[in-house]
C-alpha cells in the first residue's frame, strides 16, 4: 500500500522517471511473491511424486494433494487479464528444482514409516525424471 501511494506522490509531482522505477519494482515484488507460492506448492506436488516413485504405490490422499498442488501452481501462475503465465517454463523448472531437496527430505519422513535417510530414498528414485513429471503436470501435458 505504501509503495502505491508513493507511486501516486510521484504521478501527481509530474516524476514520470521514479514512478517507472517504482513500478518496475513493484512488478518485481509481485513476480517475487508469485514464484514463492508457486515453490511452496512444488515441494508439497514434488512430495508426494517422490513417495509415489518410491514406494511404487499411491493413496488417495496423495493424489488429492498431487491434483490440488498443480491446481495451485497453475491458478498462481496464470495472469488473470493478460492472459499467459508469470513464470517462464525455465523459471518453473528452477523452482522445482530448488523445491526438491526439501521435498526429499520431507518424504524421507514418511515414505516406508521414515525407515530411511534422505539420500537414500533419493536412490531410490529418478530426480530428473519427477521433475519432468511435475512440469508435464503443471502445463497439463499427459505423463
Amino acid at each position: 500500500m505504501e509503495e502505491l501511494l508513493e507511486l501516486k506522490g510521484f504521478l501527481l509531482n509530474g516524476n514520470i522517471s521514479d514512478a517507472l522505477l517504482l513500478v518496475e519494482e513493484m512488478t518485481e515484488m509481485s513476480k517475487d511473491d508469485k514464484l514463492n507460492k508457486i515453490y511452496s506448492f512444488a515441494k508439497i506436488l514434488l512430495l508426494h511424486l517422490i513417495k509415489q516413485r518410491a514406494e511404487n504405490r499411491t493413496t488417495r490422499s496423495w493424489d488429492l494433494s498431487i491434483k490440488n498442488s498443480v491446481r495451485e501452481i497453475q491458478r498462481t501462475n496464470q495472469r488473470r487479464k493478460a492472459k499467459g503465465n508469470y513464470c517462464e517454463p525455465s523459471e518453473l523448472r528452477e523452482a522445482l528444482e530448488d523445491a526438491y531437496d526439501i521435498a526429499l527430505d520431507a518424504a524421507a519422513g514418511q515414505a516406508f514409516g521414515g525407515h530411511y535417510e534422505s539420500a537414500e530414498l533419493g536412490a531410490m528414485v529418478d530426480r530428473d525424471r519427477i521433475i519432468q513429471e511435475a512440469i508435464a503436470l503443471v502445463s497439463g501435458d499427459n505423463v
